[in-house]
């Protein structure tokens, strides 16, 4: 059982892609010398934290003091903070990404995409097991980290200072998942849990049919399917319209294969059901001849429901209101959205140990699917008219997929290790019949909602269109541990990345020929597009693709990279991290056109090479702290979705996103001062300040095109500084003075931190921009003020945690939860106007989870209620007395039961 312990120990610090960073771990010669020092426990007793991350055990001769320092925290030199099994299980989010917001300096948004130190989801690299991911998302390159139920997440490491082993798309920082990995002891585990909310439980919501398999996140292939004449005709890459090599009965044909009542006619639900999930977990350890092997298999379900009901507005420009600047809303409307999201999930890990050398295959599949009805009513002065009363209507579905397989193989000679890794990825993202459609009050004669699909304000439409990533990655990575006269460990890398995308998207409107017959323009959308009206009526199915559209588009980022690093003791307690890094990177994004149209097809082209630096000065001046400067260079580039001439409707925000192709690297320099005192087991105070320095920052520009349509691109800024500071404390308190035997084994638990981050573009005015509109350049000022903040960056974020629990016996927790964001910028404004500017407020929620000895089996228990203060979302623009809200809708407050079994 010892050998398998220690295997255990080590596999869990197994090196991953991107090269080992010297994670230390206690030898013979640390004891000694920590048993001069004091006769106290080890931090060792602490409960181990799996971590795979880039870094090996290369750094056993590095740390001789830091004895009450965590071996996660004192083993790599850089700037981290590490989420254990039992801190992600004690705030019981059901994803990552709930569980990340708790971490100093960290931000979620939108309950998906984190935001390091205010800086945007793009200055944040996301791995798993030290591997690279694609993302599903088409609007951003970064994973979503909802995607992740913590059930298959053993550890999560962030690091906020760089270093060389990383990838140099290092902005904030880099956040690595580590999946499940070979148990101690072989466990089962199998639950299931019940929650809903306050706004949509019970409550009204609207839903559609769909297909009959549509309650396990998967479309029965009949129902959402392309139709074979429509599938083949957008496979020739010409417009889909009359004269384009298609007949009026050709384009009937395809308007009438659609499926069509089971897509488009929502229906109200008077009781929307409770969410539902289940998942079961179990693995072992086999002593196979002279190797053991871990096996280790997660699966889950969770179908969860969402209603938002709100208000979105859009102002064309500002006006005099009562004698001063002012805004009103040319487009404003009140809408209610439902969401049926479901999330299917299965990990398979296996590792083995054979004398020295560690290997380790991972498997992990994740499938989430959104079914969305929404219908919005209300009035489009910029389009059809202040007196016009509209009612729009939307049903999407939205099936995302992915896989990744990874290898790792880690072998050990004396003073030697040799790295080898290699992992593949891929996402999907299909989004099959996203059906729009719109009826207008017609108050001279029909005295009634009408849809003549031709007038303003009426149409109907639909929409395909799917994206394919595939990410390669390989590496091989060489330590060697000697000695200079002072202990140092010698780190050489060389890893390659690649990205393929294939993305692509089709807009339809259904278009009578002649005109409808009156009184068809009052039929429901199913009948006004049946079989029947579509023949009689001669609707055709019309391309809507203009000289500008880009319908596909194909991208892929190449990265070859080495580097090389020391980390050497220069001195009793002190250590220097010291290395650089080489990337040469070539990133394409080429438009497809359809065959006849011109225009709007701009590629890009990057192909830049970098050297990138890095240090980190730790002084473990104590048993139990320590002090770290850290210093270095990175770069962010651009994401393919910011340089895709292709437009996207984001339905969160009902806003249109198109990217921009002359888009540039960023480049970064940062810079970390970083106290830590450990206090005591699990207790610690830290504080930090830190400074970044970005050139050509990419900023989201929000832009009133043709017609009032509102979009949304992106522009590189000259530059900005981000600046600020961050600290935290996490302190037990024991309860045994308060008497009673219920108070013998239990402690309070109080953790804080807190967070002020300052950032400020800046903008001269001989500075010239490149236009989200025009895509030519021009004064920089038009589109950023100097001192304006970076968007997605919030001044304080603050987190505290405030619970009890039992030190001892059967499991017991009880926490309060509270989380503050203060606003962030979302956009700048268009034209003139103000920056579109987002506030989330505070969040109170409370968690329980206790364990139950039932008829002599285990059971834990976990009860939460979310959301307790019922904050509200509201994404406004304020000028003066007046504020239009973009985005604004209710949030409730969500409450769930789960129980587990345990065996």
């Amino acid at each position: 059982m010892k050998k398998r312990t220690q295997f255990i120990s080590s596999l869990l610090l197994s090196t991953a892609l991107f090269a080992p960073a010297a994670l230390a771990q206690t030898t013979p010669a640390e004891e000694t010398a920590g048993e001069q020092v004091a006769q106290e426990p080890e931090v060792s007793e602490e409960e181990d934290v799996d971590i795979s991350a880039p870094g090996g055990d290369f750094g056993g001769d590095i740390i001789v003091r830091g004895r009450f320092i965590p071996n996660p925290i004192r083993a790599t030199p850089e700037v981290v903070s590490v989420l254990g099994a039992e801190e992600i299980a004690r705030a019981a989010d059901g994803d990552i990404a709930g569980s990340l917001q708790r971490v100093t300096g960290l931000s979620v948004v939108g309950g998906r995409f984190v935001f390091v130190r205010g800086l945007g989801e793009r200055y944040s690299l996301a791995l798993l097991n030290g591997l690279p991911l694609p993302s599903p998302e088409p609007l951003r390159r970064v994973v979503p980290l909802d995607l992740f139920p913590t059930s298959v997440i053993a550890s999560t490491v962030v690091q906020k200072s760089y270093s060389v082993n990383y990838p140099g798309e290092f902005g904030g920082g880099v956040i690595n998942l580590t999946t499940k990995s070979t148990p101690e002891e072989p466990f089962l585990k199998i639950s299931a849990g019940i929650s809903g909310d306050s706004e949509t439980t019970g409550e009204l919501g609207y839903t559609y049919d769909g297909s009959p398999t549509d309650i396990i996140g998967y479309d029965s292939g009949g129902i959402r399917s392309i139709p074979t004449g429509l599938q083949n005709a957008i496979d020739q890459l010409v417009p889909i319209s009359t004269g384009n090599n298609f007949s009026s009965l050709d384009l009937q044909n395809f308007a009438a294969s659609l499926t069509n009542a089971e897509t488009a006619l929502i229906q109200r639900n008077n009781d929307i059901p409770a969410n539902f999930s289940a998942e079961i977990t179990g693995g072992t350890t086999l002593d196979v001849g002279n190797a053991f092997v871990g096996i280790i298999a997660t699966a889950g379900f969770d179908n969860s429901w969402r209603t938002r009901g709100g208000v979105q507005q859009q102002t064309q420009g500002i006006v005099q209101i009562d004698g001063q600047d002012g805004l009103l809303p040319d487009r404003n409307f009140n809408f209610l959205q439902t969401q049926n999201r479901i999330i299917v999930n299965g990990l398979l890990a296996l590792s083995a140990e054979i004398d020295e050398h560690k290997l380790r295959l991972s498997n992990l599949y994740i499938h989430d699917t959104i079914k969305d009805a929404q219908i919005a009513a209300g009035t489009d002065a910029i389009s059809v008219g202040e007196e016009t009363l509209l009612n729009q209507s939307r049903t999407s579905w939205f099936e995302r997929q992915l896989f990744t397989t990874q290898f790792v193989g880690e072998f050990r000679f004396d003073e030697i290790s040799l790295d080898l890794r290699a992992s593949y990825a891929n996402s999907k993202r299909d989004a099959p019949y996203e059906r729009t459609y719109s009826y207008a009050f017609d108050d001279q004669v029909a005295n009634d909602f009408v849809n003549d699909l031709t007038s303003p304000g009426q149409s109907a439409r639909i929409r395909f269109s799917d994206l394919n990533d595939d990410v390669y990655g390989a590496g091989v990575d060489l330590g060697y541990e000697t000695d200079i006269g002072i202990p140092a460990n010698f780190l050489f890398g060389y890893n390659y990345y690649l990205n393929d995308r294939n993305a692509s998207r089709r807009d339809f409107r259904f278009l009578p020929t002649n005109g409808l017959a009156s009184p068809l323009e009052q039929q429901r959308i199913d009948f006004l597009l049946s079989d029947f009206n579509i023949f009689t009526q001669q609707i055709e199915l019309q391309e809507t693709a203009s000289q500008t559209t880009v319908p596909a588009y194909t991208a892929e980022l190449e990265v070859h990279a080495g580097y090389g690093s020391v980390d050497a003791e220069l001195t009793d307690g002190v250590r220097l991290n010291l290395g650089i890094r080489y990337e040469d990177a070539s990133q394409t994004v080429s438009p497809i056109l359809l065959t006849g149209t011109t225009g709007g097809g701009v590629p890009t082209s990057l192909a830049n090479d970098y050297f990138l630096p890095a240090a980190t000065l730790t002084w473990n001046f104590a048993d139990d702290m320590q002090f770290r400067i850290a210093a270095s260079r990175t770069i962010a580039r651009p994401q393919f979705r910011e340089l895709a001439p292709q437009q996207f409707l984001d339905v969160e925000t009902n806003r249109t996103f198109i990217g921009n192709p002359l888009l540039d690297d960023s480049e970064l320099i940062n810079a970390e001062a970083r106290f830590e005192y450990y206090i005591g087991r699990g207790e610690r105070i830290t504080i930090a300040g830190f400074y970044k320095d970005i050139d050509n920052p990419i900023e989201s520009v929000a832009f009133v095109q043709g017609g009032g349509a509102f979009f949304q691109g992106f522009s590189n800024a000259p530059s900005a500084q981000l600046y600020g500071v961050e600290a935290e404390v996490v302190k037990y308190f024991p309860l045994q003075d308060l008497g009673g035997s219920f108070f013998d084994d239990r402690r309070l638990l109080l953790a804080a931190n807190y967070t002020f981050t300052e950032s400020e573009i800046s903008v001269g005015a001989a500075d010239t921009a490149i236009s989200p509109i025009t895509l030519l350049p021009g004064a920089a000022t038009s589109f950023f003020t100097d001192g304006d903040r970076l968007t997605g960056q919030s001044r304080h974020v603050a987190n505290l945690q405030f619970g009890m629990e039992r030190e001892d016996g059967p499991l017991s927790q009880q926490t309060i939860l509270l989380t503050y964001n203060s606003p962030r910028v979302t956009a700048r404004g268009p034209q003139d106007q103000p920056d579109l500017v987002e506030r989330t407020g505070w969040q109170l929620d409370f968690v329980m989870r206790e364990e139950l000895d039932i008829a002599g089996q285990d059971f834990e228990v976990k009860f939460e209620v979310r959301n307790i203060l019922g904050e509200d979302y509201r994404e406004s623009q304020t000028l003066n007395a007046s504020t239009i809200l973009n985005n604004a809708y209710d949030v409730g407050t969500r409450f769930s039961l789960s129980i587990g079994l345990n065996f």
